[in-house]
């Protein structure tokens, strides 16, 4: 009998260091190593500086071809703009224009990479998509599970909750199981092209970071007022756009310089409230909330059963967040967090993600009120 064929694994390879050691990796673990380069957005890139750590430039695309040339394996680049448009870019500016604050790298890897990219494997035959996230897949009785990266500082498990046994059964986090350094030098003893390239920094469609003019340039601004905590008028915005929960520079309101502003207290945004245009601001002391509702819970595991006294969880409420300790409630498609202590700046459009140990547990999406009607026992609302 002959050898069995090895496996087809498609790496997505952005041209940095992870997702090029990702291919070294599954390709000295004996696969069929085919790299792609998703091109998700057009840069200008004469305007950009010598100092941009960004991606989806030419120079990325061109490292990521020198690294699976050296390799050995096939390189190709697939144009993913229009999905890109549509799934994370009018995505971004929708949730800004509603007064919600989203992360695009949720999107892009639930719609972009774990679905369009395992949709384009197939066709290539290959059983497997893999990626140079920090984060690990582990095989229990129960199903697959997603668990952080060994490496703390560079866990990216928080951006990947929308993935469910399907997507976890067809993927592959090589680089998971390392810390950066690590990845570092196994990049420079294999002689790696970018093994000492910086890390990406910014938004890959916000180059240089300035989401306020992305915005702008993308929509059309409503002015409305910005009140005080008793709903007393202490100035004027250009757009709820430009406003986030916790934010306190660039309000343009002076601390006792208007009237319903009583201190020299500094002032934040407390919430931002689309149907009226209204920004509210206040002490830093309004920001504080002991529970929050989730919406669109993800559990890559299925729905735990928790009864009537919750599950207890640790919570990120953002993604560079300290870990907070909660008790979960699953209600329905959505989940109400009470908080062992109150929480700072919990921010609607945001992700919040649950964990025991280093095991995502699940995830879904910060809302700004909790339902009428959620309880802190079981069943729906």
């Amino acid at each position: 009998m002959g050898k069995t064929a090895p496996k087809k694994v498609v790496v997505a390879m952005s041209g940095g260091v992870d997702s090029s050691v990702a291919a070294l990796l599954l390709q000295r673990q004996g696969y069929d190593v085919v790299g792609v380069t998703m091109k998700l957005y057009s840069l200008d890139e004469a305007d950009l500086p010598p100092s941009y750590q960004g991606c989806c430039t030419l120079d990325d695309v061109e490292d990521a071809r020198r690294v699976c040339a050296g390799l050995g394996v096939p390189h190709y680049v697939l144009n993913v703009q229009r999905e890109f448009e549509t799934f994370v870019i009018d995505y971004f500016c929708a949730e800004y224009s509603k007064g919600r604050t989203p992360h695009p790298c949720i999107a892009c890897n639930d719609k972009i990479k774990f679905k369009f990219l395992m949709t384009r494997a197939a066709v290539l035959e290959a059983q497997y998509v893999a990626t140079g996230h920090y984060a690990r897949i582990e095989s229990t009785p129960q199903g697959l599970i997603l668990k952080k990266g060994v490496d703390a500082g560079k866990d990216q498990s928080y951006v990947l909750f929308g993935m469910g046994q399907q997507e976890l059964s067809h993927t592959l986090m090589p680089v998971g199981d390392y810390p950066k350094d690590e990845i570092r030098r196994l990049a420079l003893e294999a002689g790696l092209v970018n093994a000492e390239k910086p890390d990406s920094q910014d938004i890959c469609f916000i180059p240089m970071g300035d989401y306020k003019k992305f915005l702008k340039d993308r929509s059309t601004q409503e002015p409305g007022d910005i009140v005080d905590m008793d709903g007393a008028v202490v100035g004027q915005h250009q757009g709820i756009e430009f406003f986030t929960v916790g934010q306190r520079r660039g309000l343009g309101v002076t601390p006792g310089a208007n009237a319903g502003v009583n201190n020299r207290e500094p002032l934040f945004v407390i919430r931002v409230e689309p149907e009226t245009r209204r920004v509210v601001v206040g002490p830093d002391s309004a920001l504080f909330r002991d529970q929050m509702w989730v919406s669109k819970v993800n559990y890559p595991l299925g729905a735990p059963a928790g009864g009537s006294s919750g599950i207890d969880v640790d919570v990120k409420i953002r993604y560079k967040a300290v870990e907070a300790p909660a008790v979960l409630y699953p209600q329905g498609d959505g989940a109400l967090l009470c908080f062992s202590q109150p929480q700072r700046a919990v921010t609607p459009g945001q992700a919040a993600v649950f964990y025991q140990g280093d095991t995502l547990l699940g995830g879904g999406v910060i809302e700004a009120e909790v339902p009428v009607g959620a309880s802190v026992g079981a069943g729906s609302l």
